[in-house]
C-alpha cells in the first residue's frame, strides 16, 4: 500500500513539503477541543477505508503536553485499524533536557517520554534534539530507528549567502557542535562563548578570545526558548564593537516575549528552520527529512 502522512492544519506547510518530497499521500487531521479541554480528532476517511501503511505522523512537539495526547490517540487508533508500520516525524522533540534527577524525587522525563514514544511508534525521526549526557537518541527512545538530523548545515548555507564574511559564535559550550558543523559547511570563522547560568533567566556570557570589533556576528544555537542567553551574548558582542549581530537557530520556540528580548539586545535578523512553525522560518527541512525517511518507507 502507498505510504501516507497525517498532519495537523497548524503545520500544513512543512508537512505538505515533506509529503511532496517523498511522494506520500497527505491527510489533515481535524481537531476539536471541547469546553472541558478534552480533544476530539477526526481523520478525513471513514472506517470502511484502509489507512495508509506505512503511516507517517508529522507533529513537532513544541507545546508538547497536548500534542503527546494527540500522538497517543492517533497511534492507538492506527494500530486498531491494522497499520503495521507507524513512523513519527517530530522535527522538534520535547522533554529531552531532563535526563537526570537534579533533586530528590524528580522524574526523569527524557526516559519516560522516550519510552512512551517507543511504545507507540516503530521509528522516530527528529532534528537536533537537546541531548546533554547521552550520545545517541536511541538511548532515550529505545528503537532501532531513532534517527537524528541537524539543521546546522541548512542554516550554514543561508548564513553564507546572507552574511558571507560573518563570524559564527555559539553562546555556550553546548552550542559548539552546531557552530562547528555550520563552519565546516560554510567555511566561516567561528568561536564559542562561555556561559555561567545564575537562574532560568539570568546568565553571564564571556566572549571567546576572538576580536569581534568591526565584524558581522551570527549567533547560532539549536534552541531559542526564553531568549536570555542569546540576548546576553548579543549585548556582549555589540559592546565589543560588532557591526551587526544576527541569530540563526534550529528550533524557534521563542517563549513569551523572547523575540522582543533579543531584539532589544541589538539583534537584527532572526533565521530559523521550519522545525517549529514561526514567522522567522527561513530554511525548510523537507529535503533532509525526505532523504532520511525514504528508506524507512521502503523497508519491510
Amino acid at each position: 500500500m502507498r505510504a501516507g502522512l497525517l498532519y495537523f492544519e497548524d503545520e500544513h506547510t512543512p508537512a505538505l513539503h515533506l509529503a511532496a518530497a517523498t511522494s506520500m499521500t497527505d491527510h489533515c487531521v481535524a481537531r476539536h477541543r471541547f469546553p472541558d479541554k478534552e480533544l476530539c480528532l477526526r481523520l478525513p476517511f471513514g472506517e470502511d477505508v484502509d489507512l495508509p501503511d506505512p503511516l507517517v505522523i508529522y507533529r513537532s512537539l513544541d507545546h508538547p503536553n497536548e500534542k503527546l495526547v494527540e500522538l497517543m490517540l492517533l497511534a492507538r487508533h492506527a494500530r486498531q485499524r491494522g497499520v503495521r508500520r507507524l513512523i513519527l516525524v517530530a522535527p522538534y522533540l520535547a522533554y529531552m533536557r531532563q535526563d537526570i534527577a537534579f533533586h530528590p524525587g524528580e522524574l526523569v522525563s527524557q526516559r519516560l517520554v522516550g519510552g512512551f514514544l517507543s511504545e507507540l511508534f516503530d521509528a522516530v525521526l527528529t532534528v537536533d534534539p537537546h541531548l546533554h549526557r547521552i550520545e545517541r537518541l536511541d538511548q532515550a527512545i529505545p528503537l532501532q530507528h531513532a534517527l537524528v538530523l541537524s539543521g546546522a548545515p541548512r542554516l550554514a548555507e543561508l548564513i553564507a549567502e546572507k552574511r558571507p564574511e560573518a563570524l559564527l559564535l555559539g553562546p555556550d559550550s553546548e552550542s559548539a557542535q552546531w557552530v562547528e558543523s555550520a563552519a565546516r559547511v560554510s567555511g566561516l570563522d567561528h568561536g564559542v562563548c562561555t556561559k555561567t547560568r545564575r537562574g532560568d533567566r539570568q546568565v553571564d556570557i564571556t566572549l571567546p578570545d576572538i576580536d569581534v570589533y568591526g565584524r558581522r556576528i551570527v549567533l547560532m544555537d539549536d534552541i531559542a526558548s526564553s531568549g536570555h542567553t542569546l540576548a546576553e551574548a548579543a549585548r556582549r558582542v555589540v559592546a565589543a564593537g560588532a557591526v551587526s549581530v544576527d541569530v540563526a537557530v534550529t528550533h524557534a520556540l521563542f517563549a513569551g516575549d523572547a523575540l522582543e528580548v533579543i531584539r532589544r539586545a541589538g539583534v537584527g535578523e532572526v533565521w530559523s528552520t521550519d522545525c517549529i512553525v514561526h514567522a522567522s522560518n527561513a530554511v525548510g527541512m523537507a529535503p533532509a527529512l525526505a532523504d532520511a525517511l525514504s528508506p524507512l518507507l521502503e523497508s519491510d
